[in-house]
């Protein structure tokens, strides 16, 4: 039920972090996972990490915002593959500012590469899901798709709209047997968190926030995204589970 044998998965935003973590459990299950980023070099590195573990991996080079990238690599990839059976949409970035001191650069950079850059991959990718009439979308919302704080309105916006995106597509392409779900990790220790976690405050803070009372370790995210991506989860669509420690279950 949980096998992902014979499928090939699309991980954006791969090359470290999550979406390397992530990208390592669904090969672990089976698949054969193609890594994607902007950078040739850092993703070169993580396929042989992969690779040298006994996985199937390989990486493509593209950015999420950019339209004839993305059609140029999709369209390669379907023809050398078969057809792109599971997409994770993990790609994201974070710059945090009060909203008084953002500027429309800090605001647009972040809307379209955590939620346009989703729209724009998916778009091209579901065509082959259509065709074949399978698929498995799964997009990397947040614990700020459903509550914020100070400094990152940019952020919350963007991932707030990825909920409402995943529902959204869940809600069209329900009938072609795709599944179109999301994961919303809350603290998981990351480069992009990284100023946080050596916050001895925020640190503190959080901590005392977190019903589990830690940081989450990025494995804790693969039987969630396995899930998501096998299966197991053939009548589960427009969802977002939250892995976070029971922080949203807490006041």
């Amino acid at each position: 039920m949980f096998s992902l044998t014979g499928k090939t998965a699309l991980i954006t935003g791969s090359s470290r972090g999550l979406g390397f973590t992530i990208a390592r459990g669904l090969a672990k299950a089976g698949a054969m996972v193609i890594l994607n980023g902007r950078s040739a070099t850092s993703l070169r590195k993580a396929a042989d990490v992969l690779t040298g573990e006994g996985l199937h991996a390989s990486f493509t080079v593209f950015d999420v915002t950019k339209e004839g990238q993305i059609r140029e690599k999709i369209n390669l990839i379907e023809n050398e593959t078969g057809g792109i059976h599971i997409l994770v949409n993990n790609a994201g970035i974070h710059r945090r500012k009060y909203l008084t001191e953002m500027t429309l650069k800090d605001w647009k950079m972040i809307i379209d590469i955590n939620l346009t850059g989703t729209f724009l991959t998916t778009r091209e990718v579901v065509k082959g899901m259509i065709k074949r009439k399978e698929g498995k979308i799964i997009n990397i919302c947040s614990l700020m798709s459903e509550v914020s704080r100070e400094t990152i309105a940019n952020y919350s916006t963007a991932k707030g709209g990825l909920k409402m995106l995943t529902r959204s597509m869940a809600v069209e392409w329900a009938k072609y047997n795709i599944q179109v779900n999301g994961i919303g990790p809350g603290y998981f220790k990351t480069d992009m968190t990284k100023p946080l976690a050596d916050d001895p405050e925020f640190d503190l803070w959080l901590k005392k926030r977190t019903p589990a009372g830690r940081w989450g370790e990025p494995e804790e995210l693969v039987g969630t995204a396995v899930y998501l991506a096998s299966g197991a989860s053939s009548f589960m669509n427009g969802q977002v589970i939250y892995v976070d420690g029971g922080f949203l279950a807490s006041v």
